[in-house]
């Protein structure tokens, strides 16, 4: 098995530690220096750097936020403009896109980011992967496997998301090992080769890096899409958690027990609600740090993403922190008729369900100012029948069920993947307020 020559994430717990601490106190002098959000933000919150020794000491500054973000966006620029080698622009799930600017250095931090990943997921230079997803369009995540999969010395075939027939003619031809893509399309393509009579099940593909969309439950068992996918195509799943912000992943390795964080990369904290780190397996916010970011890093930036993590050092021979599967984003929790929902427990249900080819689920806000759901339903049985039994599946796992509307599966594609989207959409949110 091909490993890097050094990983911070397998030192001793206490050397993670000492190896982070050091880090933070040159990432707080970075910002202090050349961020002029950051040099405002310590200036009004009173804030000595010097006193922030410790990962512990950093409670005693407050987080930075999207809104920060997006109303300040450039004043987290930390270098001159012509520093900068590519831009790159957030989804926008939880607001409007964000703007990044990356410098050289970021883009070999990222790349050593993704190699060291790729290595978690059991991948080799002699590996081939097939990127199922977009390398354009101000994406960040494209270019990061690219440019990782460059550090690892892997082949790789630029094929970008959709079309079927594309992708099961490059698997034909090039014989990739991997394929990289939105575990959600996994079934479109099983679909595809089944109708066919494709072989896709003795292909040269052993693996999926899947990204974007949780395969596991918070026990780390697969959840029903998983469950599906290893049902009809038996290949090794690897799930993965990162964002633009961030410019790190968190990924499994073959023992499936979350994702592995990179210390090399980040200080990972994880929040209630006043601010203050939950216990180990308890739900928090992933707030992160950047480590040896030049462009615009972060301090204590609240992400949205709510999870848990957990500390027992992993039989991979990694001893960093792994995260559980993101339930959902703090912005998208929906209150409904009593009951605290996120939409990845709607998804679940949903892909349980044979008869249902795609969805979109919509939250609005009534005229009693409570949420409302409605899920559009891509199906070729559209009956009355099987609109009871959909929301008695809902009933039985949420103890609610939303509202039902049938449409036809091509329609519901072209809903889920509007003219500039990135990514499919599975989560529209129409509220006038966000909890």
């Amino acid at each position: 098995m091909f490993t890097p020559e050094f990983e911070v994430g397998k030192l001793p717990i206490s050397e993670i530690k000492k190896y982070q601490e050091k880090e933070l106190g040159k990432a707080l002098e970075y910002l202090a220096a050349k961020s002029k959000f950051y040099i405002d933000f310590f200036k009004n919150n009173k804030i000595d750097i010097s006193k922030i020794k410790k990962i512990e000491d950093l409670k005693h500054i407050p987080c930075t936020t999207k809104t920060d973000l997006q109303s300040r966006n450039m004043d987290f620029l930390c270098v001159e403009e012509n520093k900068i080698i590519d831009y790159i622009t957030t989804s926008g799930t939880l607001g409007n896109p964000v703007t990044f600017a990356a410098t050289e250095n970021d883009l070999n931090r990222l790349a050593l980011n993704e190699y060291l990943s790729f290595v978690c997921a059991d991948g080799t230079p002699d590996d081939i992967y097939h990127l199922m997803i977009t390398m354009d369009r101000r994406f960040m995540a494209g270019l990061a496997y690219f440019i990782g999969l460059r550090k690892l010395g892997a082949g790789i075939v630029r094929v970008g998301p959709g079309n079927p027939e594309l992708q099961f003619d490059t698997i034909k031809r090039i014989s990739p090992t991997f394929i990289i893509t939105i575990p959600s399309f996994i079934p479109t393509l099983i679909e595809f080769a089944e109708e066919r009579k494709i072989d896709f099940r003795n292909s040269s593909v052993k693996a999926a890096i899947c990204i974007g969309e949780p395969l596991r439950d918070s026990n780390f068992n697969l959840n029903k899409l998983g469950q599906h996918i290893k049902s009809k195509w038996d290949i090794n799943l690897y799930s993965t958690y990162a964002s633009t912000e961030m410019g790190a992943a968190f990924t499994e390795c073959k023992h499936g027990i979350g994702g592995h964080h990179h210390p090399e990369m980040i200080i990972a904290e994880f929040l209630d609600e006043k601010g203050n780190q939950v216990a180990e397996g308890e739900l928090g916010e992933v707030t992160i740090t950047n480590l040896g970011v030049e462009g615009m890093p972060l301090l204590r930036f609240r992400t949205g993403d709510i999870c848990t993590y957990f500390t027992e050092p992993c039989a991979c021979g990694r001893n960093s922190l792994r995260i559980g599967p993101v339930v959902g984003r703090k912005n998208q929790m929906i209150k409904y008729k009593g009951t605290t929902l996120f939409p990845s427990a709607l998804f679940e249900i949903l892909n349980d369900i044979p008869e249902v080819k795609n969805y979109i689920i919509e939250v609005s806000t009534n005229n009693i100012e409570t949420d409302d759901i409605i899920v559009k339903i891509g199906s070729t049985i559209q009956s009355k029948v099987f609109e009871k039994d959909i929301k008695d599946h809902f009933r039985a796992k949420l103890r609610v069920a939303p509202n039902i509307e049938f449409k036809d599966p091509k329609e519901i594609s072209k809903l889920q993947m509007p003219e500039n989207s990135r990514k499919p959409i599975l989560f529209i949110d129409s509220r006038t307020k966000n909890f």
